[in-house]
């Protein structure tokens, strides 16, 4: 899948503008008719044919709590992701998961594993 130009999606725009069905617009320019169609909506809606940026603001529930999620782990740095899902969930009343945990502490550069003292089997 290529990304198109904004020169394109203007031709087909104005192609659509002048009377031109989707349709017939994206068979002219040899662009997929729901391109023609997104293109189309979103110059109407907007005036530009310019595509989204992609990213931005995450979209994690978490999010709002990173304060509060950052000081139990400075605090508590022996917890486990299950036992802060169980104390997310009593603070917040937020059902989340060890795996939205662990992509919390990642995006925030925080290691979720434990120190190898903690991983050894003991002596022999």
């Amino acid at each position: 899948m290529g990304t198109h130009s904004d020169d394109l999606r203007e031709r087909v725009v104005a192609e659509v503008g002048g009377g031109t069905s989707r349709r017939a617009a994206a068979a002219r320019f040899r662009v997929g008719v729901s391109s023609a169609v997104r293109w189309a909506k979103r110059h109407a809606e907007t005036g530009s044919v310019s595509p989204s940026p992609h990213g931005g603001r995450s979209r994690s529930p978490l999010e709002p709590h990173a304060a509060w999620l950052l000081a139990l782990v400075a605090a508590e740095p022996d917890l486990t992701l299950d036992e802060i899902v169980m104390r997310v969930a009593e603070a917040h009343g937020l059902a989340t998961t060890d795996g939205s945990l662990r992509r919390f502490f990642q995006r925030h550069r925080i290691s979720c594993t434990k120190d190898a003292a903690r991983r050894r089997a003991g002596p022999p």
